[in-house]
């Protein structure tokens, strides 16, 4: 006996697949994200795929955009929960770590290297936005661009923490756990990024890091 082929809508087999790549990513970094595996966890095959995304890098593509929306939309929320006086800016840092730790930093990197070029869409406008306005007065007299160069700074370390991460600390002299834990580097961001922008005290990194996850 046949099993009934499911019928979706276009919009459903690309989200199914892109679900199902996340998850493969996060278990097992971009190597893992394959057509083959991809089209095996949703019931479809090779062919069923290729039909929705064409070839791999077109769906690691749209994977790294289907993050990226995610993120988005969950650092909407930080900037409503954390961004406001008084501000929580471990709880930033610490949601825009924990998604790129999610395998979306190697994908980044890996997408990069093979020539991939993201145009840009503003993503952290919003965190600018806000940052700014809790500097003093309201970032009146402040180059909002300065605001703008903190924050591409932070998003460039985290977006690279889970693969260079340890290299770079043991580059400077850290070794062994010390180099491997990414948590009081984080630790410093979240304190730096306070002081520079001189918003204030941070909130402490609230609970163990490697186990929390990003809004989506």
């Amino acid at each position: 006996m046949t099993t009934p082929r499911v019928r979706r809508t276009p919009e459903e087999a690309r989200r199914l697949i892109l679900d199902a790549a996340e998850r493969l990513l996060a278990e097992g970094g971009v190597a893992a994200v394959h057509v083959r595996a991809v089209a095996a966890s949703v019931g479809m095959t090779d062919a069923g795929l290729g039909y929705h995304f064409g070839t791999r890098d077109r769906l690691l593509e749209a994977l790294l955009h289907h993050g990226g929306t995610k993120v988005g939309t969950g650092l909407q929320q930080v900037v409503e929960s954390c961004l406001v006086q008084p501000a929580d800016l471990g709880g930033f840092v610490e949601t825009l770590a924990t998604f790129y730790r999610q395998g979306y930093g190697e994908l980044a990197i890996a997408l990069h290297a093979a020539g991939w070029r993201d145009p840009g869409s503003g993503m952290l406008n919003p965190v600018v936005e806000a940052l700014h306005a809790l500097r003093p007065g309201n970032g009146a007299g402040i180059p909002v661009d300065d605001t703008r160069l903190a924050v591409a700074a932070l998003h460039q370390a985290v977006a690279t923490e889970s693969a260079y991460g340890s290299v770079f600390r043991r580059s400077a002299g850290l070794t062994g756990q010390d180099s491997e834990d990414w948590q009081p580097q984080i630790r410093w961001w979240t304190v730096n990024l306070a002081r520079i922008l001189d918003i204030g005290d941070p909130a402490p990194v609230a609970g163990n890091l490697s186990t929390s996850r990003a809004p989506g």
